[in-house]
């Protein structure tokens, strides 16, 4: 087996429980990162002969800051897919990740000092926090650099990943597109070209299931399989409508012949099983637009 076909292997491993997997690996960057923390302190500590530092404070200090970072983790996760850094409207990104950095903070340490207080209590021991402003001050920088040193890491890692999973681009049937000349000439291609590491593969457009919106770009699923293509979705479903694609959600777009049934709720809302076994939400917002276009592609079927 060749050096690309074991690398292929162990990524499709890895696409199949990536969520997991990359979490475990957070975790044991966290562990092994905060055990050379807490090591560093003891170390310091004894070099003080005065020092009453007993061995397994330290211990108790870094790991329940790192079981802390990891409750707070899918939050960070949730905001910056919500937030992914963009060259418009600068000033209001630093002001919302400022104040996701606050909010970071804030559930850092109630959930480390609650821990703190759990582990000393077990031992028969107290644990003071200290002066609640001046901890607060010495936690937060520390915070809002970890925060900014986690919002890096997520998105060289997501870099890397749509790198390795391969990014999608528009292609008509003569000449290559980008996603917005493809908008305004109103036009439909048949493929999409995916670059993926050193090869090109071409996707059918026939063989997308379903749109979803991410941050900058607009993965497309087909085949079990995701390909990230940097668009919108509005434009995106603009330009595949003529071959059947049709807006659902606010963060959703379906291909009609994916479709296997849709049902509805008392709400006004809808749920479209797919044939592949996939469940999309349907929106009333879109429901009305939804079945004129099924419509209208049924009519010009017949």
């Amino acid at each position: 087996m060749g050096t690309n076909a074991v690398a292929k292997n162990w990524f499709e491993k890895f696409e199949q429980h990536k969520v997991l997997y990359s979490y475990v690996a957070f975790a044991l960057y966290l562990l092994i990162n905060n055990s050379i923390n807490a090591s560093s302190v003891w170390m310091e500590h004894q070099r003080d002969p005065l020092s009453t530092l007993q061995w397994w404070e330290p211990l108790v200090w870094e790991y329940s800051s790192a079981i802390s970072t990891l409750l707070l983790a899918p939050f960070l996760v949730w905001f910056f897919n919500k937030m992914p850094p963009r060259f418009e409207a600068i000033r209001l990104q630093l002001a919302l990740h400022l104040l996701a950095s606050f909010v970071f903070c804030i559930g850092h340490i109630s959930l480390m000092v609650v821990l703190r207080k759990l582990v000393y209590g077990l031992l028969g021991q107290g644990y003071d926090f200290g002066p609640l402003a001046r901890e607060f001050f010495y936690e937060y920088r520390k915070d809002v650099w970890g925060y900014l040193f986690l919002f890096t890491l997520f998105q060289l890692g997501l870099f890397v990943y749509r790198r390795l999973k391969g990014d999608a681009m528009l292609i008509g049937s003569d000449h290559t597109e980008d996603s917005a000349s493809a908008s305004q000439n109103n036009t439909a291609p048949e493929h999409f070209l995916v670059r993926k590491l050193d090869k090109e593969f071409l996707v059918k457009v026939e063989d997308i299931d379903w749109l979803e919106s991410s941050g900058n770009y607009v993965n497309l699923h087909s085949k079990g399989r995701i390909y990230p293509l940097r668009a919108t979705l509005a434009s995106t479903v603009n330009i595949l409508q003529h071959k059947g694609f049709s807006r659902i959600h606010r963060s959703l777009a379906v291909n009609h012949h994916a479709i296997h049934s849709i049902s509805y709720d008392p709400s006004g809302d809808g749920e479209i099983l797919l044939n592949s076994g996939e469940r999309l939400n349907l929106s009333r917002r879109y429901k009305d637009e939804f079945r004129s276009r099924c419509q209208a592609a049924s009519l010009r079927q017949n």
